[in-house]
């Protein structure tokens, strides 16, 4: 169901909307008309805030879990108010500071990675998460040797000693000359150079022509440079911390959903698949429950943004996981500040 737009509900129903959205995100239970009367400073009869709350209900934007009880936002609900209504507070000082202080600490990036997930699982408390880019090596020598008619074994020799073999599938009509022409071609313009950098390279001076590569030894390094970049992009490895926060009290009444949202956090190759969707935004994306396959049992809300290196390249996503009730306003900002200031520290690393 799209959500209402704004401008249709009327001031009292936009009133009463957000009161609703606000109070269920703050206790985590639906708020009824009586409560709204109470102390909402609506200066309506609870009759007349009943009416407005059906209204809202039609409408696909709030729902009553039970007969008696009062209304909680619907996802779509949910959307409608992160979209249009939130008003996000920016991290304190205090919060500020520490993420500064635990991302600056002295160690390798697999300890700023940790951190991160942890940090924001301590920030929000939800589940902290952060997809760690595949990192490459830098190559120091390429070789090529003919297995048979139609696969080629790929010696890659990095600059730090390490030795990778990858078997490629190619027709590979004439060996000898053009595997030893393709293996100096290759070692000369990787040399220094990540596999994806040499891909690119490569791929640009053969399709410009300017290589030196007779007609056989060209299509040998084309298609094995196509070969290499698709099987480069190796699967995310995905820190996920804080997942007991996960199980509060009011969770536990739902103990189905809570274990689901656990198996779906198990799965960790779904989620970073989720993540990825939010590396090519400028900003931090927001998926809310059922709008995303993954979560639609268990009723999560991911937040997530993605985090730069000194060159404004995306090298990985960040972000929390928790049910629909998240305050979003305070983690959307604190995941935003978090990417920034993980960018930050990894762009440091890269230049000392």
């Amino acid at each position: 169901m799209s959500p209402t737009p704004i401008t249709e509900m009327t001031d009292r129903a936009r009133a009463i909307f957000r009161l609703v959205v606000e109070g269920y995100l703050e206790s985590g239970q639906p708020v009824g008309s009586k409560t709204l009367a109470g102390g909402s400073g609506l200066n309506l009869s609870p009759a007349s805030i009943r009416s407005v709350l059906a209204e809202l209900e039609q409408r696909g934007l709030l729902a009553a879990p039970h007969t008696s009880a009062g209304r909680m936002p619907t996802d779509t609900g949910l959307r409608l108010f992160v979209d249009a209504m939130m008003q996000v507070a920016e991290p304190t000082d205090h919060e500020r500071a520490a993420i500064r202080q635990r991302l600056d600490e002295k160690g390798p990036i697999e300890q700023a990675l940790e951190e991160a997930s942890a940090l924001l699982s301590d920030l929000s408390g939800a589940a902290g998460m952060v997809m760690v880019p595949a990192r490459e090596p830098r190559l120091a020598q390429v070789s090529l040797t003919a297995l048979d008619a139609n696969r080629v074994l790929a010696i890659l020799v990095a600059e730090d000693g390490q030795v990778e073999n990858r078997i490629l599938t190619l027709p590979v009509e004439a060996m000898g000359t053009s595997l030893e022409q393709a293996s100096n071609f290759l070692t000369a313009r990787a040399r220094g150079r990540t596999l994806a950098e040499a891909a690119r390279s490569v791929a640009a001076e053969i399709a410009s022509e300017r290589s030196a590569l007779d007609e056989a030894s060209r299509d040998l390094v084309a298609r094995g440079i196509a070969t290499w970049t698709e099987d480069s992009a190796k699967r995310p490895v995905l820190i996920v911390r804080g997942q007991a926060k996960l199980l509060d009290e009011m969770a536990l009444g739902d103990i189905e959903r809570v274990r689901s949202l656990l198996d779906d956090l198990e799965s960790k190759q779904s989620v970073a698949s989720l993540l990825e969707r939010a590396r090519e935004a400028e900003a931090t994306r927001i998926f809310i429950g059922s709008e995303n396959r993954l979560f639609s049992l268990s009723g999560s809300s991911v937040i997530a943004a993605p985090y730069r290196d000194r060159e404004g390249r995306v090298v990985g996503v960040l972000g929390v996981i928790g049910p629909t009730r998240l305050n979003y306003a305070r983690v959307v900002p604190m995941v935003d500040f978090t990417a920034r200031q993980l960018g930050k520290r990894i762009g440091q690393m890269e230049q000392s």
